[in-house]
């Protein structure tokens, strides 16, 4: 028998959170218009392809950030795009980039809070490079759900949750075997991990990281009323330009440990 859901809590008092909005500026320069080196070659790709969006349908992206998903969306022709951010400053740039579109429309709101913007309306939805970013993820998921039609579909793209942990997880060398491994220091604890986004500069702009076992994802997201129907682990496309054993080394190294995990769920039935 399926663990029970976790009813969806009634809207809380504003909590002022406004997501990534302090490192805002760092992030939009880090990402822009296409996204960064691994969003262009891993990220969106297979976002785009498991999200397989269609003429004409409706497309919401929560935790949209400055709107990379907007261009490769609307070049396939959907009908309608909706971002949803909490960052007034990530949903200015994307504004700045694609705000005049009648296509294309923007909502600056805390992802995990109930809102009118989550009204089953959409034919589709993603979420990219976030689910490790809020503190809640059965809300988010939950929020994801209720965006959609039923039987819609939703992808979520987030860093692997076995191999990519922040200060647990860490390339290791082997010379006797001449292999490089990927050493984990612990993985079944959830953690908050502080994420300096300026290292070296001194400024104390901090992110959250938050792990989660992926026993607890696919629980979450259980819980949240998604069904997951695929799943893909992405990795690296980057390759040393060096030879020798360690560059052999380190080019089987990125086709074994993957960086990223692609699933994609379903809206299911609310009893």
């Amino acid at each position: 028998m399926p663990p029970p859901r976790r009813p969806f809590q009634k809207p809380q008092p504003p909590t002022g959170d406004r997501g990534w909005d302090p490192v805002a500026a760092w992030y939009d320069k880090l990402v822009g218009e296409a996204g960064s080196d691994y969003h262009k070659n891993v990220i969106l790709p297979a976002a785009l392809r498991m999200l397989d969006a269609r003429p004409g349908e409706s497309v919401i992206d929560i935790c949209c950030g400055q709107g990379v998903l907007v261009r490769p969306l609307l070049e396939a022709g959907i009908g309608s795009f909706t971002g949803v951010d909490a960052s007034p400053r990530l949903i200015e740039a994307a504004k700045s980039r694609h705000g005049t579109d009648p296509r294309v429309s923007w909502i600056v709101a805390d992802v995990c809070q109930p809102g009118a913007w989550a009204d089953g309306s959409y034919d589709a939805a993603a979420c990219l490079m976030a689910v490790h970013d809020v503190a809640d993820a059965v809300a988010l998921f939950s929020n994801v759900a209720r965006s959609i039609k039923p039987g819609g579909r939703a992808v979520f793209v987030f860093m692997h949750p076995c191999f990519r942990i922040p200060r647990k997880t860490h390339w290791g060398w082997d010379g006797d075997q001449k292999i490089q491994y990927r050493r984990v220091d612990g993985y079944g604890t959830p953690l908050e991990i502080p994420i300096t986004t300026h290292p070296g500069k001194g400024t104390g702009e901090l992110t959250v990281f938050h792990h989660r076992p992926l026993a607890e994802l696919l629980t979450s997201m259980g819980e949240g009323g998604l069904a997951v129907l695929a799943c893909e682990e992405l990795y690296s496309h980057r390759r040393s330009q060096a030879s020798g054993p360690f560059s052999k080394a380190e080019h089987r190294a990125a086709e074994e440990f993957p960086l990223f995990i692609a699933l994609k769920a379903m809206r299911m039935p609310r009893p």
